[in-house]
């Protein structure tokens, strides 16, 4: 079985899908991504290193900011593929979720960026013909790009039962949000600071050393 890699992701001919507990693959991913941050900083594209998530690289995507709310998939794992029954590099996340779930996963994804939180949504798929059960949850976690600024995300979902027939599209069921403690933002303006020198305290009055004495012989 010949697998391919593209940026780092496995394409291809690959094994059949292995749902895996919804928290597992999560946690590699936010494991991996804390370990790459330095002092508080969001740790950058460039940075990533496939091996470092090996178990979940088949959900595992990568997604930038083209507009207030909106991010569009440069790579994605090919479980998300399979998901969305066709190839997602350069369509938007959105494409993934019902309808009545696209204006929530907007206003979450855009708190990442400018917050920044870590973002973690339960989702769930419709079901019916040839679509059993899907579910299981979704995390996004801020990056930055090669410029250093705050545009990407990495993402990963982890999920119980079978994808069926595609397209499935997923509703939010609950969102948690964590604010990242980061390091200062050094490319934001800061306040001028004040740069009057601070008064000086007059010398302390001392009596003089020597006296004038006045004598009539």
């Amino acid at each position: 079985m010949e697998l391919k890699l593209l940026n780092g992701f496995r394409t291809g001919a690959r094994p059949p899908i292995r749902p895996v507990a919804p928290s597992a693959g999560l946690a590699e991913v936010r494991a991996y991504w804390e370990g790459l941050r330095c002092g508080g900083d969001i740790p950058a594209r460039a940075d990533l290193d496939p091996r470092g998530m090996s178990g979940t690289l088949d959900r595992v995507f990568i997604a930038e900011r083209i507009g207030a709310g909106l991010v569009r998939i440069r790579i994605a794992g090919s479980t998300l593929h399979d998901i969305a029954g066709l190839d997602l590099r350069g369509l938007p996340l959105s494409c993934l979720f019902q309808p009545d779930a696209r204006p929530r996963l907007s206003t979450l994804i855009e708190r990442v960026f400018s917050n920044p939180i870590a973002a973690e949504l339960h989702i769930a798929a419709e079901q019916g013909v040839g679509r059993p059960n899907l579910a299981g949850r979704m995390m996004l976690l801020p990056l930055l790009d090669t410029d250093g600024s705050r545009t990407l995300t990495l993402g990963c979902i982890s999920f119980t039962g079978g994808v069926g027939r595609a397209p499935r599209r997923f509703g939010i069921l609950r969102a948690v949000e964590e604010n990242l403690i980061t390091a200062p933002d050094h490319s934001l303006p800061h306040a001028p600071r004040d740069r009057r020198e601070p008064p000086v305290a007059a010398a302390p009055v001392r009596p003089p050393h020597l006296r004038l004495a006045y004598s009539a012989n």
